[in-house]
């Protein structure tokens, strides 16, 4: 009888410290959940310029610089626009006929490389003279036709002043950049987002200024090469203006003179 009293009492006690214990896990929370991760954000084309720092105003100046002068070289350096075939053709007809008087006229209200060539060395004709003056007429066509190249070689180098401006404003930006997160480190922040502010504007201004200086200049190359093409056809078709002025050639003769030139064809036997 003992023995169970004292099971009893026992098993009284394991309870009364059990019960605290059992409520207090009822009564706990569940853990909570840890924070879901942002979603990463897609930067916008202005951001990325935002992010580059100061340096990418100038960076897009030169940019939009380098497009005006592209186009305004693609719409003066073409054969159409420096030598017209209508203002060619017409000027060929007068220089046959020996009519220096309405080939100025016509050249001198139809401006163009070729037509300015034409109307200086217009002015120096003279018939009373041998050739009708023609060793004047060159010089003062050659020293025109120089002009006429430098005035627009000077548009085309400005592609050249931007295809150099472009990248070493780029490598400025990756300096100053660079400078920037030295700068953070020196200041006892060398955690990841504390540098990538500096070396995100090195490399988006070192991007932006090749973007600007390798196209600008491809087309700096591109446009010098056909403006010395074009240069070299119009010096050739004045000077055959020239001649038909000064009577050294005529059309027929020169047609003559080229067909018994041209190999004849060799006929093959009769079978």
């Amino acid at each position: 009888m003992k023995n169970k009293l004292t099971l009893i009492c026992l098993a009284a006690v394991g309870l009364s410290f059990a019960t605290p214990l059992l409520a207090q896990d009822a009564v706990t929370p569940p853990a909570a959940e840890a924070p879901a991760k942002k979603a990463p954000v897609d930067k916008t084309l202005l951001d990325t310029v935002y992010a580059g720092g100061p340096l990418m105003i100038p960076i897009l100046l030169c940019s939009i610089g380098a497009l005006a002068v592209a186009a305004y070289c693609f719409l003066h350096i073409n054969s159409k626009k420096m030598m017209p075939p209508s203002l060619v053709e017409a000027v060929g007809q007068y220089m046959q006929a020996r009519d220096a008087g309405s080939a100025y006229s016509l050249c001198h209200s139809q401006p163009s490389v070729f037509a300015n060539t034409m109307s200086a060395a217009l002015l120096k004709v003279n018939f009373d003279k041998d050739n009708a003056n023609k060793a004047s007429m060159e010089q003062a066509a050659g020293e025109t036709l120089a002009n006429e190249e430098t005035k627009l070689n000077l548009w085309v180098n400005y592609l050249n002043v931007f295809a150099t401006i472009g990248p070493m404003l780029g490598l400025l930006g990756t300096v100053t950049g660079m400078i920037i997160s030295f700068d953070m480190l020196a200041a006892g922040k060398s955690e990841p987002s504390d540098l990538a502010g500096g070396i995100g504007q090195a490399m988006i201004t070192t991007a932006g200024g090749l973007f600007v200086g390798i196209p600008a200049m491809f087309v700096y190359f591109y446009f010098r090469n056909l403006l010395a093409i074009h240069m070299g056809d119009v010096q050739k078709r004045v000077t055959f203006m020239l001649d038909l002025l000064s009577g050294e050639l005529k059309i027929e003769s020169a047609s003559a003179e080229y067909e018994q030139a041209a190999p004849e064809e060799e006929i093959p036997p009769a079978a």
